[in-house]
Order: C-alpha cells, then sequence, then structure tokens
C-alpha cells in the first residue's frame, strides 16, 4: 500500500501513475481525495520490487512534488469488493465529538461503513457538519433509522435511504 500526501496540484495523479507504470508496478484499489488544498492517495500497488526498491524510484516524484510516501507490505485481496447496500447523509451542528457519536451508533446498530466523506459548511458562527457514509447494513436498515430517529432528538438530522447493489 503506498500512501502520498501533499499540496494539491495539477497532474500530481498522472506523474505517480506514470512513475508506477515506467517502473513495472501494476495498480490495484486506488483512493483519492482532497482535503482543504492537501492532497493524499492511497494506492494498492503489485511490484515484484522490495519495499526499500519502491521508496527508491518514488523519491524524484516525492522530492519534486514536496510529497510525503508511506509504502507497507499489505494482503491486498483483490476482487473482494464489498458493495454498499445504504447511504447515510448526516447534518448537524459541527462540534467536536460528532463524528463519534454518530458512528458509535451507526456501527451498534449494524452499519458496516465503506466510504466516509466530510465537510463543514456555514459560517465560522454556525458552522454545520455534513457527512456521507456508504457502507452495508448488516442487520437492515429498519435499525439504522432507529439510530436516526433517536440523534434527531440532539440536533443530528440523518437521512437513510437505500442504495441499489452493482452487479457484476
Amino acid at each position: 500500500m503506498l500512501t502520498l500526501i501533499g499540496k494539491d496540484s495539477t497532474g500530481i495523479v498522472a506523474d505517480i501513475a506514470k512513475t508506477l507504470f515506467e517502473n513495472k508496478c501494476n495498480l490495484g484499489e486506488t483512493s483519492m481525495v482532497r482535503l482543504g488544498g492537501n492532497f493524499t492517495i492511497m494506492m494498492m500497488v503489485e511490484s515484484s520490487q522490495t519495499t526499500a526498491d519502491v521508496k527508491a524510484f518514488m523519491s524524484k516524484i516525492v522530492d519534486q512534488r514536496n510529497l510525503k510516501l508511506h509504502v507497507d507490505p499489505i494482503d491486498a485481496r483483490l476482487h473482494q469488493h464489498k458493495e454498499p447496500d445504504v447511504t447515510v447523509r448526516v447534518h448537524g451542528a459541527d462540534r467536536a465529538g460528532i463524528i463519534a457519536q454518530v458512528t458509535e451508533a451507526l456501527a451498534e446498530a449494524g452499519l458496516n461503513i465503506l466510504d466516509l466523506m466530510s465537510d463543514v459548511a456555514g459560517t465560522n458562527q454556525a458552522p454545520l457538519y455534513v457527512m456521507t457514509l456508504s457502507g452495508q447494513a448488516e442487520k437492515g436498515i429498519a435499525e439504522l433509522q432507529k439510530v436516526a430517529d433517536s440523534l434527531s432528538k440532539t440536533g443530528i438530522e440523518i437521512h437513510i435511504e437505500s442504495t441499489p447493489m452493482l452487479l457484476a
């Protein structure tokens, strides 16, 4: 697993992908996000080279782009991707602990989170926390709805909808 972090800029993904391709690496699953002007990407990379070799050939782009690189050997388990069957949208006044409160309650109700995106909206005087989760409702949507109803009493709005499963 390669993880790279740095200031976002045009062409960064292309440069990383080209460097890996030129060094005979095969890409598996990849996740990239831009947060507040910062870039981060996690990439499952298949290579016959050692971790030290990968760090060495990545050093040019890391130095040029002022990136931080972390390399970990992993058990890739490709083609075992779980598909979400539910999307959960959360809105509430931004405050410390809101993510912990919501995700703990949803986990207890059987939500296996597969993807999480969040943002702070509103103003400095009235910040609003917005979070979108995709996952699997292992105990069913009705259990998640109970959590949503309970949290609505604390000022946190939660909207839950079934997500059609993708078929290969």
